[in-house]
């Protein structure tokens, strides 16, 4: 079986392979093709892939239709489909939910798509969850970000001419990238607060060293899949209101709310961010699918009454190295629990409980049956 990683979108620093995961791929009896200067903006040379026993590729096009399973980070372009060996795997982020013309390309071609962002959240499962790699990745960066752009530092400092204050650090939501904001900024002397609409997830904040905000909202719940569900209206409403004060008094605030498959709920106003000291910083790190924050924009920072909105839609980007080091090992994750030693193939058994989560085209069919509900 070969497997071909192809380079990814010049915006995009990560890559989806490293040479130590490819050894392992290898080691397991699989041909592994990897595009020249895949590795570029790791600063990976070609000459260490193919040391770890990787061929490199000069002709992208011809990769693609010539192997059994293609490993990328992103969606490929549409029109790239057609270049996809027919039967072959494809493994990446889809975005399948507001990706519909793309998953029917996929279904059309006959190509098996594996969507990395639907990878069920069950124990069995932690070793491929991408998604949340890079969530944990994108908290810290998240932290860190904030952390250059604020004209403070973090940490209480006692010095000769006198003491610095701690800043004041408001984390609104408290998933897995919530979770390593606290900590980071916790690591770096901040003084933490954080509220999510989940109040299962206090003791975890606690845990962390940080305060968890109580706001009532009334009865709120979860998917199967561990996100908070959509909130109504009148929620969302009383949560502004509970999170005013909070803002107002932070130095910086980090927005990770998400719902699955949905546009990111709004949480910060343009009322809230009127409210805070000019100098404040936000990051919306849910800018990518509509943002938390009025006002914020992909890939901009904007300043709105003195107060800096960072809007980067790939904060896992930041530090691309790990996060192309734990994505690349999802893959190999994924492709070993389904690797048949004998046949040298990957065993594509559909009903089992991971690959019926995540396989969202099979066989010139669609059968995921959340993307389903969407068409």
């Amino acid at each position: 079986m070969q497997i071909f990683f192809p380079k990814e979108k010049e915006s995009e620093n990560r890559v989806s392979i490293l040479p130590e995961t490819v050894k392992k791929l290898v080691e397991l009896g699989i041909s592994v093709e990897v595009e020249t200067s895949l590795g570029k903006t790791v600063h990976v040379s070609d000459d260490l892939y193919a040391s770890s026993g990787a061929s490199i590729s000069k002709d992208r096009n011809s990769s693609l239709s010539s192997s059994d399973v293609t490993c990328r980070i992103n969606k490929p372009e549409t029109e790239e489909i057609s270049f996809l060996k027919k039967n072959s795997i494809h493994i990446s982020f889809l975005d399948p939910f507001n990706e519909i013309e793309l998953v029917k390309e996929f279904a059309n071609s006959n190509i098996s798509a594996i969507s990395m962002e639907l990878i069920p959240r069950i124990t069995r499962a932690q070793k491929m969850d991408a998604l949340s790699s890079q969530a944990n990745l994108g908290g810290y960066a998240a932290v860190i970000e904030a952390s250059r752009c604020l004209g403070k530092s973090f940490p209480m400092m006692m010095t000769a001419a006198g003491t610095i204050s701690p800043s004041k650090i408001f984390v609104i939501g408290v998933g897995v990238a919530g979770l390593q904001a606290i900590a980071t900024a916790k690591r770096l002397g901040a003084r933490v607060e954080a509220f999510d609409t989940r109040p299962v997830v206090e003791e975890q904040v606690r845990s962390l060293g940080a305060r968890f905000v109580q706001i009532d909202i009334g009865e709120t719940e979860e998917t199967e899949q561990g996100y908070a569900k959509e909130l109504s209206k009148e929620q969302i409403k009383m949560q502004q209101e509970g999170m005013k004060k909070i803002c107002s008094q932070s130095d910086v605030v980090i927005t990770t709310a998400q719902v699955f498959g949905r546009p990111a709920p709004r949480i910060v106003t343009k009322e809230m961010i009127e409210a805070m000291k000019p100098g404040s910083v936000i990051v919306d790190m849910a800018v990518g699918t509509g943002g938390n924050v009025e006002g914020s924009r992909a890939e901009e920072s904007v300043i709105q009454n003195g107060v800096t909105i960072v809007g980067l839609s790939n904060l896992p980007g930041e530090v691309a190295f790990d996060a192309s080091l734990v994505y690349g090992n999802n893959l190999f994750n994924l492709i070993e629990e389904y690797w048949d030693s004998e046949n040298k193939k990957f065993d594509f058994d559909i009903t089992d409980e991971i690959l019926s989560g995540c396989v969202v085209t099979h066989e010139g069919d669609i059968v995921n049956n959340m993307v389903k509900d969407r068409i």
